[in-house]
């Protein structure tokens, strides 16, 4: 029943929605609950953050509709132009940005709620290098075309962004990078190259910073300053084991009352664990890993080159950073600041992921058996989905054929100034012209009158 289930042409489309529809649910429910005592402190309500970031939640919602709504090819013509505009917001939030717990990463316009454009730009790296690399495709097996401008480019968003300082960031265009070249068919020995330069550029920025030195020296001994550097790992694990197997129950965990801080943000896995228990995390992990099989579900059933690789490459970035926030709450990874997709605390991460779950419902919609269940279906069964336009079925574009040159047909018995045969030039006269029946016969003499 299952495998017939999953051979429908629409089963990719129903499983993007219902992995977002309940991871969104999820997170504004633990937000609720983890940001309670916070919001109270700093604005007198417990419904201030949850508030925010309902609002948040409603725009992102606006923007899933549209981006499911536009076709994926406009995405793909537009990219270059809104990759730019994120190079150039990265560029200006460094002279006018907004500064926050030690990095200026924020766009803040008096009342107006504040914007991280970096979250924008991971997904316009996205795009913009997909569109790089399949316009490439033929070439790809060089190196100077794998690398050539799509690494350069990351190098630069990696500089820009480390100016601010922000290190999970840094890390999450990483994972784009990567995702980008392996989903493009990029050798393994190039990973290779890659990860050790990674590793020494690590290295390099975890001796440059003092308080990044503290936090890899924590995460090999977090015993070793519990109170400082290691408080925040310490106190997520302590977290996780007083919830158990069920947890304590939704809204009655001890964390949030400032044993764990950021408690609603980076650390709210440590919330669920606490709340609901084994079973609450197994849940979450469950979730992504759903949305790990669609995704990639999709990027095999899709037959656009450009949409198989946006897909993977998103649906990637997604689970490795759901992977490394659970990892350091867990405390199997450093504490770098990541935020959980969808369920953390934060508006513009919040919108980024809707974003993305709409390019991944617009995809799903693109498959080949989708796109002909969807047209057999008609306007009634269309309605249903927002009045959703039809997805158009993917055609490549026809190579182009070398020129051949024209024929005029020929009449039997006359030279049509065409390129002929060597036998047939070979029984050509002298003066060029080619023998007639006639002249292999004998005139007869005229009789004299």
């Amino acid at each position: 029943m299952l495998t017939a289930w999953l051979a429908r042409p629409l089963t990719s489309f129903h499983l993007v929605l219902a992995v977002f529809g309940l991871l969104t649910a999820f997170g504004l429910v633990m937000v609720l609950s983890a940001s309670a005592v916070d919001s109270m402190d700093q604005y007198g309500s417990s419904y201030a953050i949850f508030y925010r970031q309902l609002l948040y939640c409603g725009v992102g919602l606006v923007l899933f509709v549209v981006v499911l709504r536009i076709p994926p090819k406009t995405f793909r013509r537009l990219s270059p132009l809104m990759f730019l505009i994120c190079l150039a917001m990265l560029a200006l939030v460094l002279v006018i940005g907004h500064e926050s717990n030690g990095a200026r990463s924020w766009f803040r316009l008096g009342p107006l709620p504040s914007f991280q454009p970096v979250e924008v730009a991971k997904v316009a790296f996205a795009l913009w290098g997909a569109h790089v690399l399949v316009v490439k495709r033929a070439l790809l097996r060089q190196w100077r075309h794998l690398l050539v401008p799509v690494v350069p480019v990351a190098l630069l968003i990696f500089t820009l962004i480390m100016m601010q300082p922000d290190l999970g960031s840094t890390i999450t265009v990483a994972i784009v990078l990567l995702a980008l070249l392996w989903f493009a068919g990029a050798p393994l020995r190039l990973f290779t190259v890659i990860v050790l330069a990674g590793v020494t550029g690590a290295l390099v920025l975890a001796f440059s910073a003092p308080y990044r030195l503290n936090r890899v020296l924590s995460f090999f001994d977090p015993a070793g300053d519990p109170l400082n550097t290691g408080y925040h790992a310490r106190q997520a694990l302590f977290a996780l084991a007083d919830g158990g197997m069920l947890g304590k129950g939704l809204g009655q965990g001890s964390a949030k009352f400032s044993y764990l801080p950021n408690v609603h943000n980076d650390f709210i896995f440590a919330v669920v664990g606490e709340e609901l228990g084994l079973v609450g995390c197994a849940l979450v992990i469950g979730l992504f890993a759903t949305l790990a099989y669609v995704g990639l579900r999709i990027a095999a059933r899709n037959t656009d080159p450009w949409n198989r690789l946006v897909a993977a490459t998103l649906t990637t970035w997604l689970v490795a950073q759901a992977a490394v926030n659970i990892g350091y709450v867990v405390g199997i990874l450093p504490v770098t600041g990541l935020q959980l997709p969808l369920m953390s605390s934060g508006g513009t991460s919040l919108i980024a992921g809707m974003i993305v779950f709409g390019m991944l419902a617009n995809f799903a919609r693109h498959e080949p058996e989708a796109v002909a269940a969807l047209r057999s279906q008609g306007e009634n069964r269309r309605r249903r989905w927002f009045h959703l336009p039809l997805p158009d079925a993917y055609r490549p574009r026809a190579r182009r054929r070398p020129a051949r040159p024209s024929t005029t047909p020929r009449r039997p018995g006359r030279n049509t100034g065409t390129l002929r045969s060597t036998s047939q030039s070979a029984g050509r006269g002298r003066a060029g012209r080619a023998p007639s029946a006639r002249a292999g016969r004998r005139r007869r003499p005229r009789r004299a009158p």
